[in-house]
């Protein structure tokens, strides 16, 4: 249940660059602890991009020769959790007081539940993952494996996700996946695995979903939760202050830390 009061905010964003993306989101999560109001923001990225786990031990699982030969755009997000493709989906960030939902685990579920409803009026069958043991962040693929809690559809993993906190507030964020192919994330493995690629929204409900569709379903579902809504239209001023945080975002010693 999400606290009664907080002034929410909407932004329906453009396509960005990964670098940008994740310092937006940290941007947001620092409005967060300083004005106490909570933000949904939904994007894409352009180029698409791959993005590690803040704590993905990235050298030792990637390889970065074969992400440079094929120019892939690479970003380690703010978030822990594991490798995501990011391309044809929409993402979401949620950014908001550590108690507009409780506990980690209790605002990783709220979320989930919100996003599962946002799914089903898509005409298909949607559950969540079983709680089970945690996955180590150097097991590949986000989407290989479902967390507990994470959305399923007819058993498939369609959406990813990871949150950080800090004192008084957490960020959450994750991929859609509307179309395309997860199969990258292994191509530039540097070990052997299993290639099976994950099913996007499109296959399992046997239609395109556009970004616009999803978003609006999103952004419905999650007007359940209590409080005021208000529209950001441009964000320029909060683009502007995640300038200051993009050349960590773009810079080898973060993408590469580990």
């Amino acid at each position: 249940m999400c606290r009664a009061g907080l002034t929410w905010h909407l932004w329906l964003d453009a396509p960005r660059p990964g670098f940008l993306n994740m310092a937006i989101d940290e941007t947001l999560l620092r409005m967060s602890e300083t004005t106490g109001a909570g933000f949904l923001r939904l994007y894409g990225w352009a180029p698409a991009c791959l993005s590690f786990g803040r704590h993905e031990p990235a050298l030792r699982r990637y390889s970065r020769d074969r992400i440079a030969s094929r120019r892939i755009d690479v970003v380690r997000r703010p978030t822990g959790g594991r490798a995501v493709w990011h391309d044809i989906e929409l993402t979401y960030a949620v950014a908001a007081p550590s108690e507009a939902f409780g506990a980690l685990g209790a605002t990783h579920l709220a979320i989930h539940e919100t996003l599962a409803e946002a799914v089903s009026g898509l005409g298909v069958s949607v559950s969540l993952a079983v709680p089970r043991q945690a996955t180590p962040v150097d097991a590949g693929a986000c989407f290989a494996i479902a967390a507990g809690g994470e959305v399923m559809v007819d058993g498939h993993k369609v959406i990813g996700s990871a949150q950080v906190r800090t004192r008084s507030a957490f960020l959450q964020h994750g991929s859609i996946l509307l179309d395309g192919d997860q199969r990258i994330v292994t191509d530039i493995g540097t070990r052997p695995a299993a290639a099976t690629p994950a099913p996007t929204l499109r296959e399992l409900v046997g239609r395109p979903i556009g970004f616009d569709e999803m978003a609006e379903r999103v952004a419905c579902a999650a007007r359940a939760w209590p409080g005021e809504w208000r529209r950001i239209a441009r964000g320029d001023a909060i683009v502007e202050h995640a300038a200051a945080l993009a050349d960590t975002y773009r810079s080898d010693r973060w993408t590469w830390c580990r």
